[in-house]
C-alpha cells in the first residue's frame, strides 16, 4: 500500500475513534459508488452524518477542510443521496468536515482532529 493511501486510512481511523468516543455510531467506511465517495458515514440524534476526512501533516499551507472543494462536496452530496436511496433513513442527513492533523504521520501518538458540523450541505 502506498504510504500516501497508508496515511489516509490512518486518518479516517483516527477521526472514527473520535466519532465513536463522542457518542456517533458508525454505519460506514469508506463507501464508493460511480458518482462519487464518502470517508465515514455516522448517526447521532436525529443526524445522519456523512463525513469527509482530510488529513494533513500540519495547516502551514492551508487548513485541512480547504481541500474539500465545490466540486468535492458535490461528489460527497450525490454519493450521499445514492446511499439514502438504497438505506432509507427518517434520520437527518449532515455533511461534516473533520481534519486530522498528523505532524509525524502513522507514527503520530495523539492526531489533532478538528470537527467541522454541517460544513456544506445540498442546495
Amino acid at each position: 500500500m502506498r504510504d500516501t493511501k497508508l496515511l489516509g486510512r490512518f486518518g479516517e481511523a483516527a477521526a472514527a475513534d473520535y466519532l465513536r468516543k463522542k457518542g456517533y455510531t458508525l454505519l460506514g467506511l469508506n463507501y464508493r459508488t460511480r458518482l462519487g465517495e464518502i470517508d465515514l458515514i455516522a448517526s447521532k440524534g436525529r443526524y445522519l452524518v456523512f463525513a469527509e476526512v482530510k488529513l494533513r501533516r500540519d495547516g502551514a499551507f492551508a487548513e485541512a477542510r480547504e481541500f474539500v472543494t465545490p466540486a468535492k462536496q458535490k461528489r460527497i452530496i450525490a454519493a450521499a443521496q445514492e446511499w439514502m436511496q438504497r438505506t432509507p433513513t427518517s434520520l437527518q442527513p449532515r455533511f461534516d468536515v473533520m481534519e486530522v492533523y498528523a505532524p509525524e504521520g502513522t507514527a503520530t501518538a495523539k492526531p489533532v482532529i478538528r470537527h467541522w458540523e454541517n460544513a456544506f450541505g445540498a442546495e
